[in-house]
């Protein structure tokens, strides 16, 4: 191993561990666990307090201007392959984005049908979503070079490989990310696991099984669910279902379609340290401290890295937004005002009667409606009287983990390689596999 100078050991340390803190590490506040990236998203909601809708608004109504003008001139962007990026898109995302304006807009003034602009459908995303997007989005963004820049994903990948690799079809890098999911939010998880693709680090097939697979709530999040079917004092049984339930569909879900169909090839054909044997002489955490010290040695430059984490909002901004206003819409209309989820879940009564679920008539009408979103089981469920069947619908929502509202949005509107039809396969799949775990579970507790 090369020497090196303290300089350097303290590029890879001090930004590191700063990442930790901010992503990763939980800590309680006024009885929530949280996480300090989730405590100045709150903070900066409260700040602007009401004027994030409108600011929503104004993002995504620039996003289509913006492809709108690279799709009338091609070449207005040229000069800038960030921005061409952002705005040249397929005209399959140009109509999803010009339905984002659109309901974005009528939602925010409360025009035309009711049915787009009402509290469960647009007004849900608007004026709770987008606002939680907005502010976790500026601060994750700005802050994720902390974990990407300064060595951190280096040194975990020489060091986890022999564990991520056999269990999960994952690099060991992937570690960090997965760990930000679950412990962190989903949408912090999605972020990370689309840069590192676009930089060559996932292949197409890895970064497909990072965002469907890991892209868990937060624990907080989980809180609420439990607590709306009036089962709180359970959280503690519930979220270690949940973990169980996640490990396990973490297992299988990479080993079977539509994941395991994926392409091992990387985004623009540019793979980084694909290699990931431990050179001889070398052990996994000097192997893994030799790495990161290389990557800190190349990130101090202090403008490059406000920049990163500028582009890095603007693309979560103006990316993601109009295709969780526009998919999120859509799926919400559907739930609310049509029979379609409970007409899907009819088929499963049987099944739900077959695993001694009490009242699985009502169970079978929130099995597929948490794909729309994934609070409204629970809220659909608080009228059960079954305690069991209650406690099998909160962890079930979780568990199934893609929604349009968001984690499904966010997927679309990132260059995670994921199709909606692979979002419906990987929903169903989950449910299939997490059904009878979180059953079996719940008959020990209740």
């Amino acid at each position: 191993m090369r020497k090196y100078k303290l300089s350097d050991v303290l590029t890879f340390l001090i930004p590191s561990i700063l990442g930790i803190l901010f992503f990763i590490i939980p800590i309680s506040v006024d009885g929530e666990v949280t996480i300090p990236i989730a405590i100045l998203s709150g903070w900066i909601q409260d700040l602007l307090a009401g004027y994030i809708p409108l600011i929503m608004v104004v993002i995504i109504v620039l996003t289509l201007l913006g492809t709108v003008l690279a799709k009338i001139s091609p070449n207005i962007f040229k000069n800038t392959p960030f921005l061409n990026n952002l705005f040249n898109v397929t005209y399959g995302w140009v109509i999803v984005r010009f339905l984002g304006a659109v309901f974005a807009v009528l939602t925010y003034f409360k025009w035309g049908t009711e049915a787009v602009w009402s509290t469960n459908t647009g007004g849900l995303l608007l004026f709770d979503l987008l606002p939680v997007l907005f502010s976790v989005f500026l601060f994750a963004g700005l802050l994720l070079p902390l974990l990407v820049n300064f060595g951190l994903l280096e040194f975990f990948g020489a060091l986890l490989t022999k564990v991520m690799r056999p269990l999960f079809k994952l690099p060991g890098r992937s570690a960090v990310d997965c760990v930000a999911s679950w412990i962190g939010d989903g949408t912090i998880g999605v972020l990370l696991t689309s840069k590192q693709y676009e930089e060559g680090y996932y292949t197409k097939k890895e970064a497909a099984i990072i965002g469907t697979t890991f892209s868990v709530v937060s624990i907080t999040f989980s809180l609420v669910v439990i607590s709306q079917v009036g089962l709180g004092e359970f959280f503690v049984p519930f979220y270690l279902t949940i973990l169980a339930t996640g490990i396990i569909a973490a297992l299988i879900m990479p080993r079977i379609p539509p994941l395991s169909r994926k392409a091992d090839t990387y985004y623009d054909k540019k793979a980084k340290e694909a290699d990931e044997a431990i050179p001889k002489g070398y052990t996994p955490i000097s192997w893994g401290i030799e790495l990161a010290l290389n990557k800190a040695r190349k990130s101090r430059d202090v403008k490059a890295f406000f920049i990163d984490g500028f582009k890095n909002i603007l693309d979560m901004w103006m990316g993601v937004a109009p295709i969780v206003m526009a998919l999120g819409t859509v799926a919400l209309i559907l739930a609310e005002y049509t029979p379609i989820f409970t007409w899907i879940g009819m088929p499963f009564i049987p099944v739900l009667e077959l695993f001694g679920l009490p009242e699985a008539a009502a169970a079978s009408e929130t099995l597929f409606v948490g794909f729309a979103d994934m609070f409204l089981p629970s809220v659909m469920a608080a009228g059960i009287e079954s305690e069991l069947t209650r406690f099998v619908i909160a962890a079930l929502s979780v568990s199934q983990l893609i929604y349009m509202s968001e984690v499904g949005g966010l997927l679309l509107g990132s260059k995670i390689p994921v199709s909606f039809f692979d979002l419906v396969l990987v929903f169903i799949l989950r449910t299939i596999i997490s059904l009878p775990i979180i059953t079996l579970v719940a008959h020990f507790i209740f």
